[in-house]
């Protein structure tokens, strides 16, 4: 390797280096807290919460109310509307509890009510809506039909897998499970697991008699010590492998 070609390489890492410092010094700059909301202007944006930056599209964000301790994942779309400027008046449109997870690449529409619970994860790339397009009009086309909004209530504890979607009036009870790529829609009781499309209930808990069908392996304990900021690492990375 000759002198300019090696000073050329050399040159080449320093510049690597140096732009992808930058990049971790805006994503660092740019995430949003409630103590650097940027130019966003939330209902509520609970203590110790971020959006990663690149932040998706945000927009009726004063509709729009996120708990404490949350972390939103970079890309992901939040709004509230059917456009920027909306007037919804004062009442939340878009609730998200505490403690929440929202993986990277996902989106929350809201137009009518969106109710996320405390401790929810989701994976990434969930779409979740409160409104469709009717097809009431068999002749017209179907983006010209005035859409229906019915509320959307994901309740405590509930993990939804990366790809899922959840479709305007569906209700998940307290700590369901969402299988990754799944469709729901309508009312899924507690303790249930549910997969496919339409999703349906493929394992339930009943306090009385267990798990039904039983569990094929017993679940593994985080391990002592493990801070939430690793915990969401991990389950971001093994999210990732699935989704490749």
């Amino acid at each position: 390797m000759s002198i300019a070609h090696a000073l050329r390489a050399r040159g080449r890492r320093a510049l690597s280096k140096a732009v992808h410092r930058g990049w971790q010094a805006v994503q660092k700059a740019g995430a949003v807290t409630p103590e650097t909301p940027g130019l966003l202007d939330f209902a509520a944006l609970g203590p110790k919460s971020k959006l990663m930056f690149p932040t998706g599209t945000i927009f009726g964000e004063r509709n729009i109310r996120i708990g404490a301790d949350c972390g939103i994942g970079d890309h992901v779309s939040l709004s509230a509307g059917l456009a920027p400027g909306h007037d919804l008046g004062s009442r939340a449109i878009v609730t998200i509890g505490d403690r929440c997870t929202i993986g990277r690449g996902s989106h929350i529409v809201g137009h009518h009510s969106i109710s996320i619970g405390d401790d929810v994860w989701t994976g990434p790339y969930v779409y979740i809506t409160d409104q469709n397009h009717s097809y009431a009009d068999p002749d017209r086309p179907i983006g010209l039909q005035w859409p229906v909004n019915d509320a959307v209530v994901i309740g405590d504890g509930s993990w939804l897998g990366a790809g899922a979607i959840v479709l305007p009036g569906a209700k998940l009870g307290r700590n369901v499970v969402v299988a990754a790529g799944s469709v729901v829609r309508g009312t899924i009781p507690d303790h249930s697991v549910i997969a496919g499309v339409p999703a349906k209930i493929v394992r339930r808990y009943d306090p009385a008699t267990g798990w039904d069908p039983p569990l094929r392996s017993v679940p593994v304990e985080i391990p002592e010590g493990m801070t939430h900021e690793q915990l969401v690492a991990l389950i971001d990375e093994m999210e990732s492998r699935a989704a490749d």
